[in-house]
């Protein structure tokens, strides 16, 4: 087993017990996160443009007084051009440090897994192969692609671990 699936698996047998994730949608593909990291969901609206940021940071919003990076995954994981519709959320993370928004297609619903439905992830080189991926979650026909999201946007490609704290 790889470095990453240990990870995984060590997160995963910490809780001994089912863990709840929010499901949510980019392109046709369907991602899991721990529900434990969402402050709330938000539909898309009008975001502050910064100069200079990465492609996929859209820009900021203010949310009752905390200034918060928005982040569209699709253009981070490079899943084509995004579309923004009636159906685009922003789920409010709350991480460590720092309040992130992450803009994707929708938000299907709360799934609880046992770890036994929870499989390593495959070797791979890819974005994701990284230490962002927990595991690959099944329930019935469905699969989750399970993320860390706390690692994720504390990467050194994202940079906003640094800014919140400064």
């Amino acid at each position: 087993m790889n470095a990453i699936a240990n990870n995984a698996q060590s997160v995963i047998n910490a809780t001994g017990s089912s863990l709840e994730f929010l499901s949510f949608t980019l392109g046709k593909e369907e991602y899991g996160i721990s529900i434990q990291k969402v402050q709330e969901l938000r539909g898309y609206d009008t975001v502050t443009r910064i100069a200079n940021a990465p492609e996929f940071v859209k820009g900021v919003v203010n949310l009752r007084g905390i200034i918060v990076p928005i982040i569209d995954m699709r253009i981070k994981f490079k899943l084509g051009t995004p579309s923004y519709d009636q159906f685009t959320v922003v789920v409010i993370l709350n991480l460590e440090n720092h309040v992130v928004g992450m803009v994707v297609d929708s938000v299907s619903d709360v799934i609880t897994l046992t770890p036994e439905q929870i499989k390593p992830p495959p070797e791979m080189n890819s974005v994701l192969a990284n230490d962002y991926l927990l595991g690959l979650g099944t329930v019935d026909e469905r699969m989750l692609i399970l993320i860390d999201i706390e690692k994720l946007m504390s990467g050194a490609d994202m940079g906003l671990a640094e800014r919140s704290l400064a």
